[in-house]
């Protein structure tokens, strides 16, 4: 670790910076933008002197001067240096000779293509057959009955108002930049979220806010609730099984479309009869039948199968829903949806086989898909969206040889034609005007970079050995969805410092009472049941009654309600408690501040009876921490050095639950993550607490560095240092006291230097808890 102190200027104004250098060009970046309000990705550093040299992000800065100079990127637009200039017109260069490559696919087309465009047409009409079925009154009905509606309702209010998805969906415009200025555009409308967005949470979404997040959730419980076959399990034993060849058909089977039936058998292999034979071992000569239903009413009872089958069920789904959507047929053997989205704006991809949406490069960046036609097939028309999933158009076109481009836009143009043909004029014209303003889009944004701090895994559904024949592995079997540059997040969970202080007045009545810690831990228990009923009742009308004079339990717990009214309020719930002992608890407020804080309230049970477990003497002495957590710190801004997307956020650290973690794809030997007081608060940080995540114990944090700033993150004071650390379990918290004290602070930036597997890539922690004094 190198202390240096830089001179900053930045017009009028300079700055004198103390920084580490062990922390790198990124994190610097973040204390200037403390200083001056300028983004991180926005600023440019250079040497305040006659050579102006540029500061990157690789450069070492023991190296360079002490006197810097900031330029943000407006100021660089207008200066427009030399080298912007020569960077632009390498950018126009590689315009340039795409577009010839483009042009020279189409010329060769014109020798090596068929134009008859009878085989193109030949592999859509069957899908135009099948889309029409998602229109269908009794299977749209059979769809919503599988669907949970009610608790797919609630998880899709509790995001929003934990405002999880806005800036993932700011992010998505970022993709679709198709210039510089669009590139600027998105650095200022995700600062603007920064500064503007609301701590308390979407609690009032519009129609199309809920329609979006709804989608959002069905797509990840079809995901967890359909199941992939690689090979069916046997029918009599329920072994694995090996395919042996196809079969033909039954009546049955065709009835739903299943005009393909795979067959699979417990044993096929020589020797594998003989060592069965000779153990005089009873064998399963069965054979398995593996119907490819297209039928998606069969689909809905069966829910099984591979891509085809996924989407065909997935977008039964959507449109059961009133959801606009398109099957979309990847000519290179894949299939998913398409959804128009009201929120964005535009169609969005989803994909039920990965439960992934909004990433249309997945495949060719991610799968390393060569693709070549990507058809888009709905009630109103067939589309060519393949522009939509490339940025490699002149490579692609050189694999379109079914049909020349002009019979490929002919043989669309008919059968769309043939799709609305009973279609009312003012039908028509909106779907011309919404076709008209698609292919624009489609056109422009074809040669965008696409963003590059994104990278796409390859593909995850299907065996390994499945995937490899297809090419479909990508560069990184153990990829995600991950951002290495993730923006600066607001946390909303000023609902969890809230929770844990109400649970003071609980403790200290049981202390005060004299009642034993077995007895605590029973009333405790006890109580957890009572949420967790309540938890599985409708959200909207939760509601749970329950005799208190049933066991002693319960009857201490009776002696405790008076002290469980903060905790209710909490939860927005109101308890009343007759005078035969009826305790009646329900809801007081809004059901989705009381869905978002439940499971805050019920983790919070679970550590307490843990800790009071491991508490030798119940008494005040006790009333601290871990057992007691107050003065909790929340509703901060964060920054990490990178985060998973859309489940491994940075914020995720911050909410209080243990069914979240914040994950850094590449942070085994080294990440970062900052933490920002709102409105310029200081407070003295007394403790924190880490807690394990839900699995893979090789991620866990070992060691790692704590520090503080009073200034912004100008400069920084190290708090605490750990080593060699280990959590033995999963969802172990562990408690650390600050030593030095009396030092006021407005951020806290924690190094994690290792995780307990350096060969596993990743770091994950389940939850990050900051207490500070009580003054």
């Amino acid at each position: 670790m190198v202390a240096r102190k830089f001179s900053v200027r930045h017009h009028e104004s300079s700055f004198d910076v103390d920084y580490d250098t062990d922390d790198g060009v990124e994190v610097f970046k973040f204390q200037l933008f403390s200083l001056t309000s300028i983004p991180p990705d926005q600023l440019k550093i250079v040497s305040d002197d006659d050579h102006q040299r540029p500061v990157s992000d690789d450069s070492d800065l023991l190296s360079i001067c002490d006197d810097l100079k900031l330029v943000s990127i407006e100021e660089e637009l207008v200066s427009n240096s030399a080298k912007e200039q020569e960077e632009l017109l390498k950018s126009d260069e590689e315009l340039a000779r795409m577009l010839q490559a483009e042009e020279e696919a189409l010329l060769l087309q014109q020798y090596v293509v068929d134009d008859d465009g009878g085989d193109f047409e030949n592999r859509l009409r069957p899908y135009i057959t099948q889309v029409l079925m998602y229109e269908d009154p009794i299977r749209q009905d059979a769809a919503r009955k599988i669907v949970p509606v009610e608790e797919l309702e609630e998880k899709s209010f509790v995001a929003l108002a934990k405002k999880i998805s806005e800036p993932y969906l700011l992010d998505m415009i970022g993709i679709e930049r198709f210039s510089r200025f669009c590139s600027l555009l998105r650095k200022i409308w995700k600062l603007i979220w920064f500064i503007f967005a609301s701590p308390e949470g979407n609690f009032e979404p519009s129609i199309i806010e809920q329609r979006h997040a709804f989608l959002l959730q069905l797509l990840f419980w079809f995901k967890q609730s359909f199941r992939w076959v690689d090979a069916p399990p046997c029918d009599g034993c329920g072994n694995e099984t090996t395919a042996i060849g196809m079969g033909a058909a039954l009546p049955a089977e065709i009835q739903y479309g299943a005009h393909r039936v795979e067959l699979y058998s417990t044993f096929i292999a020589f020797d594998v009869l003989i060592i069965f034979m000779c153990s005089s071992c009873k064998f399963c000569s069965r054979i398995t039948r593996f119907p490819r239903y297209n039928d998606p009413l069969k689909l809905v009872e069966t829910r099984k199968g591979r891509c085809g089958e996924w989407a065909n069920c997935f977008t039964l789904y959507c449109r059961a829903f009133g959801y606009e959507c398109r099957l979309i047929l990847d000519f290179t053997d894949h299939v998913w949806t398409e959804c128009f989205s009201q929120s964005l704006g535009r169609w969005m991809h989803l994909d039920p086989c990965e439960g992934i949406y909004d990433r249309p490069l997945l495949y060719e960046k991610g799968w390393d898909k060569k693709l070549n036609y990507v058809i888009a097939i709905a009630k109103d028309g067939v589309y060519d969206v393949t522009k939509r999933y490339t940025r490699k158009w002149h490579e692609v076109l050189s694999r379109r040889n079914i049909a020349r481009e002009e019979t490929v836009s002919s043989v669309l143009t008919k059968l769309t034609r043939e799709c609305r043909r009973n279609f009312a004029s003012e039908v028509l014209c909106a779907l011309e005007d919404r076709d008209k303003s698609e292919m624009e889009a489609l056109e422009r944004f074809l040669h965008s970079a696409d963003d590059s701090s994104v990278s796409l895994p390859g593909r995850q559904s299907g065996n390994k050995e499945w995937r490899i024949l297809r090419s479909e592995i990508g560069a990184d079997d153990n990829c995600s969805l991950s951002c290495s540059s993730c923006p600066v997040r607001v946390c909303i969970d000023e609902h969890v410092t809230i929770i844990y202080n109400a649970f003071s007045p609980v403790l200290s009545q049981i202390v005060e009472n004299d009642i034993s810690k077995s007895r605590a831990i029973e009333v405790l228990t006890s109580f957890k049941g009572i949420l967790v009923d309540l938890r599985k009742a409708p959200y909207k009308t939760r509601r749970v009654s329950l005799n208190t004079n049933s066991n002693d339990g319960l009857k201490v717990l009776r002696q405790l309600v008076p002290s469980l009214g903060q905790l209710f309020d909490a939860l927005f719930l109101k308890s009343k408690l007759d005078a035969d002992g009826r305790l009646d608890i329900g809801l007081a407020g809004d059901p989705v501040k009381t869905s978002l804080s439940l499971p805050v309230v019920l983790d919070a049970l679970d550590d307490m009876i843990h800790d009071l477990n491991s508490c030798n003497n119940l008494n005040r002495d006790s009333l601290s921490l871990p057992l007691l957590k107050l003065n909790r710190i929340h509703s901060g801004s964060v920054l990490a050095s990178g985060e998973e997307i859309p489940f491994g956020i940075a914020i995720s650290a911050f909410d209080g639950t243990r069914s979240s973690k914040w994950e850094e794809p590449n942070g085994a030997k080294g990440c970062w993550i900052i933490y920002k007081l709102a409105d310029n608060q200081k407070l003295e940080l007394v403790a924190y607490e880490l807690m394990s995540a839900n699995d893979v114990p090789e991620r866990d944090p070992m060691n790692w560095v704590l520090q503080a700033s009073g200034d912004g993150g100008s400069s920084w004071r190290l708090l605490d240092k750990q080593t060699s650390q280990m959590f033995e379990n999963r969802f172990q918290r562990k408690t650390f006291k600050i030593k030095s004290t009396g030092f006021l602070s407005n951020a806290f930036r924690f190094r994690f230097l290792a995780v307990r597997d350096t060969s596993n890539p990743r770091f994950q922690i389940g939850s990050i808890d900051l207490y500070a004094s009580s003054s």
